[in-house]
């Protein structure tokens, strides 16, 4: 009996082995673009999301977003709760919130990536905001990350 147990469970395991996901390399690549190739109402769409929601350290208001400007995840993930515990960390390391000013704009296969840098009182602050926007013209990600100066240079290895 132990021995069919045994079998069994070997035979499980074997059936289970894990398969390889072929991803084509092309999804994965992001070009830069010049800000001239790039559809005007989708970059102040963008920058005026990514200045809402860091208004928001300023303000303590915040606009939740409709499902006409970005992605259900990006809505769900994008609660005042959230963006309160983030703001109170920022405004207490690099001061009250002033602007974005666009770096670039980037594409992949699927999405237009706008790179902000993210402008505070205080000159520590080196904060970069990066707005995704995919083929439906929704955002489908806001990322806020410390400023990479070598972003351009990585992007000339792929």
């Amino acid at each position: 009996m132990k021995k069919a147990g045994l079998i069994i469970c070997l035979l499980l395991l074997i059936g289970c082995k894990s398969k390889t996901v072929s991803r084509d390399t092309e999804d994965l690549k992001i070009k830069k673009v010049s800000t001239e190739e790039v559809n005007a109402n989708q970059q102040r769409k963008a920058y005026d999301l990514g200045k809402r929601v860091l208004e928001t350290c300023n303000t303590s208001k915040f606009k939740p977003f409709n499902e006409t400007e970005v992605t259900k995840s990006v809505m769900e993930n994008t609660t005042e709760e959230r963006l309160t515990k983030t703001c109170q960390r920022f405004r207490q390391y690099y001061g009250s919130f002033i602007d974005l000013k666009l770096d670039g704009v980037y594409k992949t296969k699927h999405e237009v990536i706008y790179r902000y840098h993210a402008l505070y009182t205080k000159k520590v602050a080196n904060k970069e905001l990066r707005i995704f926007v995919n083929e439906d013209n929704l955002i489908s990600a806001i990322k806020s990350m410390d400023w990479d100066e070598k972003f351009d240079a990585k992007l000339a290895d792929q």
